[in-house]
């Protein structure tokens, strides 16, 4: 059995900062990663979503060229050459990825999936490790609700949808929340018809009522169809496309077709195969438990990123790695608590939120100074004629 001063399983925006900031403390890691380095973000989020969202914009702006004075002539979007720029830039952040672990002569790095067999010991191809540091950081996939007959279509989800190189004729879009809105916004402006089914009264529905709606009348604008307060009863083939039967609030029943289904549900955490059982450590619907230092039930296991559960940002896990790198090697004190976390949808217009909502605000008791202006009063939207918030 070999012995390390750290194992790492998942190589996200947690767990690569820190396995490279242990290794150049000429600390002994094994680095498992069973998929590309990188996480979700370099391979299936950040990265390679707002590269295509870059395209979508400019294809909108060309559309629109003409209001401002500037002819373009007839607007195409070629969707395998936006896929080939998304996949050259993904691959150039995969390379730099993996000349980070290569370059460090006290990492190991294992290729293959990462299982715990006790508190301190996990095998990986075959092969037993253990360490006095294990840390976690094996994120989350899409989660997949059981529609009927939803197994008898091909459907798809962040991982694959960016991998279509011919624009999909009719999306539509099982969920109304950051992702869903992002990916409906690009393939509208890619050309595609897209409809979006959200089974809460309103989009986002953990913003503000009137942030939400006045979200959607921007998104409504551009062409988007949404079906609030419904959810997806069934899915069907039907033809060359998928049937959607949808009921409604007051469980009338409606049926959509159209050529390519995107879940967009939620996510899943990537624990079920982990051996969190063998290790003893304790999860809540397969989130991992950690207190406010990120440490699990068990002494000397850390869990960092969306396998936690909170706020699925790359920028929270990167923190994560900052807290538990201060605690371990600078011996500082360093907690989550009360930790304030911005984040920003990237349709248009932007979406950006640090803290409470007003909702979570009155709900708390605090007494608040509200303040609002609409983008049609800002000179420079009016300038731009994006004067939609």
């Amino acid at each position: 059995m070999k012995k390390y001063d750290a194992i790492i399983i998942g190589s996200g925006q947690g767990g690569g900062p820190l396995a490279h900031k242990l290794a150049d403390l000429n600390w002994t890691v094994a680095f498992i990663e069973k998929d590309h380095l990188g996480g979700s973000c370099v391979n299936y989020g950040c990265t390679p979503t707002k590269t295509m969202l870059a395209s979508a914009r400019l294809a909108h702006y060309a559309r629109r060229a003409p209001e401002f004075g500037v002819q373009t002539g007839p607007v195409a979007v070629n969707l395998a050459q936006v896929v080939a720029r998304k996949d050259k830039l993904v691959q150039e952040w995969r390379q730099g990825q993996n000349g980070h672990a290569e370059s460090r002569p006290s990492l190991d790095l294992y290729r293959g999936h990462g299982r715990f067999t006790g508190p301190h010991t996990v095998e990986v191809n075959g092969e037993e490790l253990t360490g006095d540091h294990i840390f976690i950081n094996t994120g989350t996939r899409p989660r997949i609700i059981p529609i009927p007959g939803l197994d008898s279509v091909d459907y798809l989800t962040n991982r694959n949808l960016m991998d279509l190189t011919e624009t999909p004729e009719h999306l539509i879009i099982l969920g109304g929340n950051y992702l869903g809105l992002e990916f409906g916004q690009m393939y509208r402006r890619f050309g595609s018809r897209v409809t979006v089914i959200e089974i809460m009264d309103q989009l986002i529905p953990r913003e503000d009522p009137d942030v939400a709606a006045a979200l959607q009348e921007a998104l409504e604008a551009e062409g988007l169809v949404f079906h609030l307060g419904t959810q997806a009863a069934r899915v069907a083939k039907s033809g060359g496309g998928i049937e959607v039967t949808l009921q409604h609030g007051d469980d009338s029943t409606e049926t959509i077709t159209g050529s390519h289904l995107l879940m967009s549900i939620g996510r899943t955490p990537n624990t079920d195969d982990l051996g969190l059982e063998a290790a003893g450590i304790t999860a809540e619907r397969g989130f991992i438990i950690v207190n406010d230092r990120l440490e699990t039930n068990v002494p000397g296991v850390w869990a960092l990123g969306d396998v936690k559960g909170g706020p699925a940002f790359t920028h929270v896990a990167y923190d994560d790695h900052l807290v538990i790198f201060d605690n371990l090697i600078h011996g500082k004190n360093r907690t989550i608590a009360n930790r304030l976390v911005p984040y920003a949808l990237f349709t248009d217009p932007e979406l950006g939120r640090v803290g409470l909502t007003e909702t979570e605000a009155r709900a708390a008791g605090y007494k608040l100074k509200v303040g609002k202006i609409p983008m049609s009063w800002v000179a420079r939207a009016i300038e731009r004629d994006e004067t939609a918030g």
